[in-house]
């Protein structure tokens, strides 16, 4: 059976998301200072009125399943990507809505896109790509909202604590995996409402192919 690109790309993104990606919950945590490595799929954030203009007047996203970070949760609701020199449907959007549209690719996508997404952390939308987000009810113009998310660790006073960094620091972060890959400029990400995880995009999980079980430890 042959398959275009886009479909076997679909089928790999499936696969990820049964086996640890962003929404599946977290692995069995590891030793003293190892954490759980997770690859995000492309995904979007909305705001109220991009809900309301791309699934109609009143919609709400809906819960499908809960991410591995408290009160983050997968929709129901999906969404296509699309720009003059490309597309990308069936894109995931992620709960709660927020106070602006971020797109979330990896440079991957934005190369299908084509489309120039900065390496920023999730938030900064400083230089960010613009796209149009086709909904169910509408389509809506969305500049400045697409970027590649850095990858960042996430956990609480006490796990900083524990592990001997700082929010905002930046750290290298050695990955155990099936290829294992030292990142550097990892951001550490400090709230209390965190569960600690780190968090990479497709293309730096298949650099060091992730596996379900795969565990980061930071490089001092």
């Amino acid at each position: 059976m042959d398959f275009c690109e886009s479909e076997i790309r679909q089928l790999v993104e499936r696969v990820l998301s049964q086996c640890g990606s962003v929404g599946a919950g977290l692995p069995a945590a590891g030793g003293p200072g190892e954490f759980p490595v997770e690859a995000s799929a492309r995904h979007v954030h909305l705001t109220r009125e991009a809900v309301e203009a791309l699934f109609g007047p009143g919609a709400r996203l809906t819960k499908k399943r809960d991410l591995s970070q408290p009160g983050e949760f997968l929709s129901d609701q999906r969404v296509k990507l699309v720009t003059p020199k490309g597309e990308i449907p069936n894109v995931a959007v992620l709960g709660p809505e927020r106070g602006a549209v971020q797109v979330e690719l990896s440079l991957t996508d934005a190369r299908t896109l084509g489309v120039r997404a900065p390496v920023n952390l999730s938030g900064d939308l400083s230089g960010a790509g613009d796209v149009w987000l086709v909904g169910e009810r509408g389509v809506l113009a969305a500049p400045g909202s697409a970027i590649a998310a850095r990858a960042h660790i996430h956990m609480t006073p006490a796990d900083a604590s524990r592990l001997g960094v700082r929010d905002g620091e930046e750290v290298r972060v050695r990955v155990s995996s099936g290829r294992p890959v030292t990142f550097d400029q990892v951001v550490v990400r400090v709230k209390e409402s965190f569960a600690l995880a780190m968090h990479i995009d497709f293309d730096e999980a298949n650099a060091c192919a992730l596996g379900k079980d795969s565990l980061g430890r930071i490089v001092k």
